[in-house]
């Protein structure tokens, strides 16, 4: 699933109370899972100059990056944080790993080739999804605009709690990066790479 999605549905179910610290971890929660992508992937990109294709077809693979994806996407880390966090009764600690780990119950069955080991550290199994998020000749067509539609009746159930500027303002970005990103997988990603 695109990350503006994560954030957006991670929000809607977390982030109900006033408390705007809740809705800002809500939000950090649907990121968490793939900042680490965005970290490793933007300082390979645009600070040492990698092209894309060694980037995602070999770096993306690598062990060293599958090791740092494996933590942050493991049901079991998020798992027991999230249960330390409802020990403490913390609000804010609960909304940012119950955000992770709806990222990660919405990534696993929309992975085709490109999935995570969601069971780290007691398996570095990766489920192979028979569809896909993003790749075309494994249902993105379907499963996209069905993304697209879950992130705007997100989108609206975030709008009728009368967010504070800055959360209307970052949900509308996150819609319209949503829309971005699913014209892109559904109209120039057309095969599967490799």
């Amino acid at each position: 699933m695109n990350t503006p999605a994560h954030l957006l549905i991670g929000a809607a179910a977390f982030g109900k109370s006033a408390d705007q610290r809740i809705l800002v971890a809500a939000f950090a929660g649907g990121l968490m899972p793939d900042l680490s992508l965005y970290l490793m992937a933007g300082v390979s990109l645009y600070i040492l100059g990698i092209p894309p294709s060694v980037v995602f077809n070999d770096l993306y693979f690598s062990g060293a990056w599958q090791t740092v994806f494996a933590i942050d996407n493991s049901f079991f880390v998020w798992g027991v944080l999230c249960a330390i966090a409802v020990w403490r009764k913390s609000g804010w600690a609960i909304a940012l790993t119950g955000a992770a780990l709806v990222h990660l119950a919405l990534d696993f069955p929309l992975h085709h080739d490109d999935g995570r080991p969601h069971f780290w550290p007691f398996s570095y199994w990766v489920f192979e999804s028979p569809v896909s998020y993003w790749d075309r000749s494994h249902g993105a067509a379907l499963v996209a605009p069905i993304e697209a539609s879950i992130a705007t009746v997100a989108a609206v159930v975030l709008w009728r709690r009368a967010l504070p500027v800055w959360g209307s303002g970052l949900v509308v970005l996150l819609l319209l990066a949503e829309f971005w990103v699913v014209r892109q997988w559904l109209f120039f990603f057309v095969d599967s790479p490799g």
